[in-house]
């Protein structure tokens, strides 16, 4: 990946690139070098957080990265990777497995927590015990985590604290029971055992840790779930067998898929956008607009008959 910008505005220092150079730089990344869209966001997602850096530690005041991407990908017709939400069955199925396995039991906290709140991975890897009100049953998203190489070329890595690219970002959501009990019982859980001790830039009590005492690493998340899926499958794949039936399979899927499907269960079971956009932390409706377009099929038959029903001018 650094190929693609290494001598490119690679060259330049932090402080001089300015957004018409990142814009440039992206535009010709498509125009000239033919990479797909989703590619370039693969760059963006490297890129933004570096400068986002630069901008706590007072190199530059704004991030020249910010909305380049996204004027990007609307010259070129909004084109984006398909990201398939889990269908109702499908995340049932995942999450019976996952609360029954002895093996990925540990796990079953932190996805319900996703699943119920629709938090981006660096928001739900991030949440403290300070931001959870459990009284109120009221999240506070104010922060997020990113997981960096570190600037001295060791090859490590470290989280540090990232503040929400847009006013919409900072929101408070209200607990569904679901996710009010599993952090009910990790709030015990940790009583007696103890609470985070990792410091981030001067953040701890983190809620979601690894057997270290370490916020999770979005990426071993992401191996987490997969093994979980292959296993699932395998598994029913042999039952299936035994039982001279059809394997109820689960698709694999990234930690951001839970965020997606939150988001469709949410449109399926509510039609007011803003209340929608709102939980979501979209700053532009029309990504809300567009998640609540991608309803799941079974549901827009079931409101065409509904509609059918209840329309008497034919």
């Amino acid at each position: 990946m650094e190929s693609f910008y290494r001598d490119t505005f690679g060259k330049k220092k932090v402080r001089d690139v300015k957004y018409s150079d990142v814009l440039f730089f992206y535009t010709d990344l498509i125009n000239n070098q033919g990479l797909q869209i989703n590619t370039l966001e693969t760059i963006n997602t490297v890129l933004r957080p570096t400068f986002q850096l630069a901008v706590r530690d007072d190199i530059i005041r704004k991030n020249p990265v910010d909305g380049a991407y996204c004027e990007v990908k609307k010259r070129n017709g909004g084109a984006r990777k398909t990201r398939r939400a889990l269908t109702v069955d499908q995340q049932r199925k995942f999450m019976e497995y996952v609360a029954k396995n002895p093996f990925f039991y540990h796990w079953y906290p932190f996805f319900v927590f996703l699943l119920g709140t629709g938090c981006r991975i660096g928001e739900a890897i991030g949440i403290r015990w300070d931001d959870i009100d459990l009284e109120n049953r009221i999240i506070d998203i104010n922060h997020s985590l990113t997981y960096y190489q570190r600037a001295d070329d060791s090859y490590k890595c470290e989280f540090r604290v990232s503040l929400p690219k847009t006013e919409a970002g900072n929101r408070r959501i209200p607990m569904m029971q679901q996710v009010y009990d599993v952090l009910q019982e990790e709030y015990e859980r940790q009583k007696q055992e103890g609470f985070c001790v990792e410091n981030v830039d001067g953040m701890t009590n983190f809620v979601f840790t690894n057997r270290f005492g370490m916020p999770h690493n979005p990426a071993a998340v992401n191996r987490a779930i997969k093994r979980i899926v292959d296993t699932h499958n395998s598994e029913e794949e042999v039952a299936a067998k035994k039982e001279k039936r059809e394997p109820v399979m689960i698709p694999r899927f990234s930690c951001h898929i839970f965020r997606h499907t939150f988001a469709s269960r949410f449109c399926e079971n509510e039609t007011n956008i803003k209340v929608i956009q709102e939980v979501m932390g979209h700053a532009d409706v029309s990504t809300t607009m567009n998640i609540y377009a991608e309803a799941n099929p079974d549901v827009t038959k079931s409101v065409i008959e509904k509609l059918s029903k209840n329309m008497d001018i034919f």
